[in-house]
C-alpha cells in the first residue's frame, strides 16, 4: 500500500477508537438503566404502551416480542409502499411499488439489510422514504443492539432465566443512542452539502445546454441513520457515490466512521457489563486484525490496475479507477468497500462490480465470514461472541477439559445453538446461489457470462443472507424471482440467527459462575485472540472455498494476459 493509504487507515482507526471509548460509557449507562433523567422521560411512553420496564423477560418471551415487533414493521413498510400513490408528500406523483418489489424492500429494511432492487429517486415518495424506510432504519438497528445486550447480560448474570425487557431495550436504544447521534451527524452532513428538503425535483440547464432533472429530498436525515445503524440503503440509486449523499472527502471519512462507531463501542460495552474490560479489548483486537488484513489486500489489488489494459499500452499507474469516484480515489474507495462489508452496512461509494477480481473478493469474503469483523450494530458483536464460544469449545476438546467462557460452562445446548447460528447463512447463500444458477429466471438476470456472472449471483445471496445489502452490480435483480428468493434469504438470515443467539443468552444467564482455576483458558490475551481469528477464518472460509474458486479466483487467473 502507498503511504497515503497507510495514513488513511491509521487515521481512521485512531479516530474510531477515540470516539468509541466515551460512547461505550454512555451506552452502558443508558442500557443498564442508570440514567434517572432518561427514566422520567420514558415513563409516560411505558404507561401508554402498558409496559413495565422493570419486569425482565426470559429468552423465549424476549424473542417473541422482537419477532412480533418486526412483523408489524414489515406490514407497515409494505403497506406504505403499496399505498404511496394515494398518500401525501409525493410531489413526483409516484404510483404504488409493485408487490414483489414492495415485499423485498419491506423485508430488506426490517432485517437491517437494505438491499435495493429499485432506484430510490424514481420509485419512492418522500413519505415512503421518511415514514417507512428511515423509521425502519432506526428500529432494525435498535433490534440488533437489543439482542446483543441480552446476550451480554447472559454472560454477566447467573442463576436467573431473565435477559432483559425487550420493550425497554428498544426504547432506550432508539431514544438515547440512535436519535441523538443521528441528529448530530445529519447536521454535519448538511454542513458538508448533503441536501435536506421536500421540494419538487428541479429542472435545470446544464453547461452543455441540455435540460437535466435534479432529484431533491430529505436526504441528510436518512443518510445519518443509514450509516450509524449500519443499514446502508441510499436515498438515491447511486448511494454514497451520489454527490447529494456524499459530497466531500470529509463526509466520506465521516460516513466510514459512523458505520463502525457503534459496533466498536459495543465491544467496550461488553467489557464493562461483564466486569472485565480485557474481554472487550480481545474481541476488538480480533476484529481489527481481520479488518486491517482485508484493507491491505483489497487496496493492493486495486492499486495494481488492470493487466489487460497494461498489455494494450494503457497507463495504469493510478490503479484501477473504473467504477470509482475521482474525489475519493483508490485508497478511500477501497477502505470504504472494506468498511461497509465488514460491517453489515451495504452503503457503497463505488461499483464493486468494477473492482479487480481479488479486490472484489475482499468485500465478498468479509460478508461470508458472517459479518463479524465489527459487523452490524449488535449483530457483529453477537456473531463474534458465538465464534468465541465455538473457539473455547475447540480449545476444550484439544486439552480435554469442559469448555467455559467468562465463567460459564459451555454444554450441549449452547453448542447446538452455536451450530445453528453459524450454519444458517452458509446454507441460505449456497442453496440460493445454486437455485439461481440453475433456474432460467435466475440466469435471465445475469448480464456477464462466465465466472464474473457467477460472482454477481454469489455476491447477491451473500449480501442478502448476511444482512449486508450491498450489490455487486451487473445483476438485474428487480424481478419477481430474485425479489422473492432474496427476501426469504434476508428474513431467515436475520431471525434464523437472532433466535438461537437469544437461546444462548437465556441458557448462560441461568448458569452459575465457575471459579477461575489454573486450568481455565484465559480469554483476554493474545493466544485467545489468535484462536478466535483462526476459528472465524476456518469455519467461515471453508464453507465458501469452492464457490470462491468458481468465481473471483477463476476470473483472476483468466484476467492475466
Amino acid at each position: 500500500m502507498s503511504t497515503t493509504a497507510w495514513l488513511l487507515l491509521a487515521g481512521f482507526l485512531a479516530a474510531l477508537l477515540a470516539l468509541a471509548w466515551p460512547l461505550a460509557a454512555a451506552i452502558t449507562h443508558v442500557m443498564e438503566g442508570r440514567a434517572r433523567w432518561a427514566a422520567r422521560v420514558e415513563a409516560p411512553l411505558y404507561r401508554l404502551a402498558g409496559v413495565r420496564p422493570e419486569q425482565d423477560m426470559g429468552w423465549q418471551r424476549y424473542a417473541l416480542a422482537l419477532l412480533l415487533f418486526n412483523v408489524l414493521g414489515l406490514a407497515a413498510v409494505y403497506a406504505l409502499q403499496r399505498l404511496q400513490g394515494w398518500l401525501p408528500l409525493n410531489p413526483q406523483g409516484f404510483g404504488p411499488v409493485s408487490p414483489d418489489s414492495a415485499f423485498n424492500t419491506a423485508i430488506s429494511f426490517v432485517a437491517n439489510t437494505n438491499w435495493q432492487g429499485y432506484a430510490g429517486e424514481a420509485t419512492m415518495s418522500y413519505l415512503t422514504q421518511m415514514l417507512a424506510l428511515t423509521v425502519q432504519n432506526f428500529l432494525s438497528a435498535a433490534t440488533g443492539i437489543s439482542v446483543v445486550m441480552a446476550l451480554i447480560r447472559g454472560f454477566a448474570r447467573h442463576g436467573t432465566s431473565r435477559v432483559g425487557n425487550a420493550w425497554a431495550d428498544l426504547t432506550r436504544v432508539t431514544l438515547w443512542i440512535l436519535l441523538p447521534l443521528s441528529l448530530l451527524l445529519a447536521m454535519f452532513f448538511v454542513g458538508q452539502g448533503v441536501i435536506q428538503n421536500v421540494a419538487p425535483y428541479q429542472d435545470v440547464t446544464t453547461l452543455e445546454g441540455p435540460k437535466q432533472t435534479l432529484a431533491m429530498g430529505p436526504v441528510a436525515s436518512q443518510e445519518a441513520i443509514k450509516m450509524l445503524g449500519t443499514n446502508g440503503g441510499g436515498f438515491f440509486n447511486a448511494n454514497s457515490a451520489h454527490p447529494y449523499e456524499n459530497p466531500t472527502p470529509l463526509s466520506n471519512f465521516a460516513q466510514m466512521l459512523a458505520i463502525f462507531l457503534i459496533p466498536a463501542s459495543l465491544c467496550f460495552v461488553f467489557g464493562r457489563v461483564v466486569g472485565d474490560m480485557r474481554q472487550g479489548w480481545a474481541v476488538l483486537a480480533a476484529m481489527t486484525a481481520l479488518f486491517v488484513v482485508a484493507v491491505v489486500v483489497g487496496t493492493h489489488y486495486e492499486a495494481q490496475g488492470n493487466p489487460r489494459l497494461a498489455a494494450l499500452g494503457v497507463d495504469i499507474t493510478g490503479g484501477n479507477l473504473e467504477g470509482k469516484e475521482w474525489r475519493f480515489g483508490v485508497e478511500a474507495t477501497t477502505l470504504f468497500a472494506a468498511v461497509t462489508t465488514a460491517a453489515s452496512c451495504g452503503a457503497v461509494n463505488a461499483m464493486h462490480d468494477a473492482f479487480m477480481p481479488l479486490g472484489g473478493a475482499i468485500p465478498l469474503v468479509l460478508m461470508q465470514l458472517g459479518e463479524v469483523v465489527f459487523g452490524g450494530v449488535g449483530t457483529g458483536l453477537y456473531g463474534m461472541l458465538v465464534f468465541a464460544i465455538l473457539a473455547v469449545f475447540i480449545a476444550g476438546l484439544m486439552i480435554g477439559r469442559t469448555p467455559e467462557y467468562l465463567g460459564k460452562k459451555i454444554e450441549t445446548f449452547e453448542m447446538k445453538m452455536v451450530a445453528i447460528a453459524i450454519l444458517v447463512t452458509p446454507v441460505l447463500v449456497l442453496a440460493g446461489t445454486a437455485v439461481a444458477v440453475l433456474a432460467p429466471s435466475g440466469q435471465a438476470g445475469v448480464a456477464n457470462p462466465g465466472a464474473h456472472g457467477f460472482t454477481e449471483i454469489l455476491y447477491a445471496f451473500t449480501s442478502a443472507a448476511n444482512n449486508n445489502g450491498s450489490a455487486f452490480a451487473g445483476l438485474s435483480a428487480n424481478t419477481p424471482f430474485y425479489n422473492t428468493l432474496l427476501g426469504i434469504a434476508m428474513w431467515l438470515g436475520r431471525f434464523g440467527v437472532i433466535v438461537p443467539v437469544l437461546a444462548i443468552a437465556g441458557s448462560l444467564a441461568a448458569k452459575k459462575r465457575l471459579a477461575v482455576t489454573g486450568g481455565t483458558l484465559p480469554t483476554h490475551g493474545p493466544l485467545f485472540v489468535v484462536l478466535l481469528i483462526g476459528t472465524v477464518l476456518l469455519v467461515g472460509l471453508l464453507n465458501y472455498v469452492p464457490s470462491l474458486a468458481l468465481g473471483p479466483v477463476v476470473e483472476h487467473l483468466v484476467l492475466k494476459p
